[in-house]
């Protein structure tokens, strides 16, 4: 595949308030990815587009998604299906960038040691099958959010430093190898925090005579989350940088919680588009961070500003004349295929996950990690708010096997059979509380269903053929609503099983609503 150098991180941004194309008068509306995808990071790769994002605490790791007009995006694949060696967990905001005809993807994760450095892989495209190079940045207590820049032929990678420090947080950037796989200079600053606002994922470029700095500021996760978007420029590489006085230029609104986060594109016409992660207000809160995408342009002053204004919105022109936004799909399994379907994520932190797939069938089991009582959680993520979560358990045994809405190994629910027994069970902060225990008659495969409402799980039910189904309990109970966000992600629906035998499903179905 023919490579198309990303223009805007090497010669700048070719357009202008005063020399963009008319707009198109077909719109789209955002999130462009559905589900929790935080900390995107995007590049035009040939004709097509490339999205990947933070995965957090499932596997596998980092879901790369193609598109070819930056609002329909599929799942092709992870960066990584097995963990980095030098890795144990806290897979966060991965960066691509090419060179020398090589695809690099910079990352975050935490090593042996518990602490969050940056690593680098490689691959032959987008697509391709990655080789780790292991550690690129390990400074400090924490080094998080690359970003690389190509300047004068010299490659620069820039991150966050000092966050867990009792001092200002800093954006750091030192110089590479001509492979990019090495620091070849020593770390130097570009930006300070010192109004202690918060200071992640940046985007450094160079437009003009400047180099600027695309930058999130506030708090990026949770119910509290206001996260933004603040900009600063130079006309030195190394600064010093001047923050812009209308910071920020992009926030939340009464449709969006926050928002903030992302890396810049630009199409083949010239505009200008950042893709970056936000919360919905309201119920939408609970499917997670989600890629927004919203057109940025640089104004006369010099200045970067968004097409929409400084207040996020979810309905923004359409990036070509060419193609319409599709509706989000259903999501159905019924285990035919040879491998385990991409879009499946599994707990690696608190379980060992063996899920095999062989003649219509799903053969789920795993190993515990010490400290942990639960069982294997198999999960996709949920793309709306109301949905209903079915399938269809094929064994009896003694083991606990069903659906789930799993936020980590201390935050879950769990509903389904034990033996002959239909059960459901809460576990809020390590904590168990068993909320149904009840005999169930059904001969062959008993079908279990969650049914969802507004994020949150609202009604179980069973049937014997998956067509009359009684109701078991309504209502969310347990205060377990607040145990289904985590400080960087949300929980997830899915297959659950817990013992030491094995758990047979025949099919998984998450039918919006």
């Amino acid at each position: 595949m023919k490579m198309t150098k990303i223009l805007i991180a090497v010669a700048g941004f070719a357009l202008s308030a005063t020399t963009v194309a008319a707009q198109s008068t077909a719109y789209f509306t955002n999130p462009v990815i559905r589900g929790d995808i935080a900390d995107p990071s995007v590049m035009r790769y040939g004709d097509m587009y490339y999205a990947m994002g933070t995965s957090s605490e499932w596997a596998p790791f980092y879901p790369v998604f193609e598109s070819h007009d930056l609002v329909n995006w599929k799942q092709t694949g992870h960066v990584f299906e097995q963990q980095p060696e030098w890795t144990t967990s806290s897979f966060w905001a991965p960066e691509w960038y090419c060179h020398n005809g090589k695809v690099y993807v910079y990352y975050t994760a935490r090593n042996k040691a518990g602490t969050s450095y940056i690593g680098v892989a490689t691959a032959d495209s987008p697509t391709g099958v990655f080789t780790d190079h292991g550690p690129v940045v390990e400074y400090g207590t924490e080094a998080i959010d690359a970003f690389i820049l190509e300047d004068n032929g010299d490659l620069y990678i820039s991150w966050k430093a000092y966050g867990l420090d009792k001092r200002p947080i800093e954006l750091l950037a030192a110089r590479l190898t001509a492979d990019g796989l090495k620091l070849s200079g020593e770390p130097f600053s570009l930006l300070r925090d010192d109004e202690r606002q918060g200071m992640e994922g940046q985007h450094w470029f160079k437009h003009g005579g400047y180099y600027y700095l695309l930058y999130a500021i506030r708090g990026c996760c949770g119910a509290d989350s206001d996260y933004a978007v603040s900009v600063a420029r130079s006309e030195n590489l190394k600064g010093p940088y001047e923050k812009y006085a209308g910071n920020p230029i992009l926030h939340g609104s009464d449709e969006v919680k926050s928002i903030g986060h992302g890396t810049l594109t630009q199409t083949p016409d010239g505009r200008i588009y950042y893709l970056c992660h936000a919360y919905s207000e309201g119920a939408d809160f609970y499917v997670g961070r989600q890629p927004h995408l919203q057109e940025m342009r640089i104004g006369e002053d010099g200045w970067p500003y968004f097409v929409t204004g400084e207040y996020a919105r979810l309905v923004q022109p359409m990036p070509s004349l060419a193609g319409v936004q599709e509706p989000v799909a259903d999501f159905y399994d019924d285990f035919t295929g040879n491998e385990l379907r991409m879009e499946w994520t599994w707990n690696y932190p608190w379980a060992d996950v063996r899920a095999v797939t062989e003649n219509g069938r799903l053969t789920l089991c795993g190993d515990a990690k010490p400290g942990y009582n639960g069982g294997t959680a198999l999960c996709v993520r949920p793309t709306d708010t109301d949905y209903e979560l079915t399938t269809a358990v094929v064994n009896r045994n003694g083991d606990w096997k069903g659906v789930t809405m799993y936020g980590d190994g201390d935050n879950y629910l769990a509903f389904g059979c034990v033996g002959d027994r239909l059960k459901l069970k809460t576990v809020r902060d390590g904590k168990e509380n068993v909320l149904v225990d009840e005999p169930v008659r059904a001969a062959g495969a008993l079908h279990v269903r969650m049914t969802v409402e507004e994020g949150i799980p609202a009604g179980f039910a069973w049937s014997c053929d998956g067509k009359v189904w009684m109701p078991v309990a309504d209502g969310m109970t347990d205060g377990m609503k607040r145990g289904l966000v985590r400080w960087d992600r949300v929980a997830r629906p899915g297959l659950y099983h817990e013992g030491n035998g094995e758990a047979v499903f025949e099919y998984a179905s998450v039918k919006n609503r």
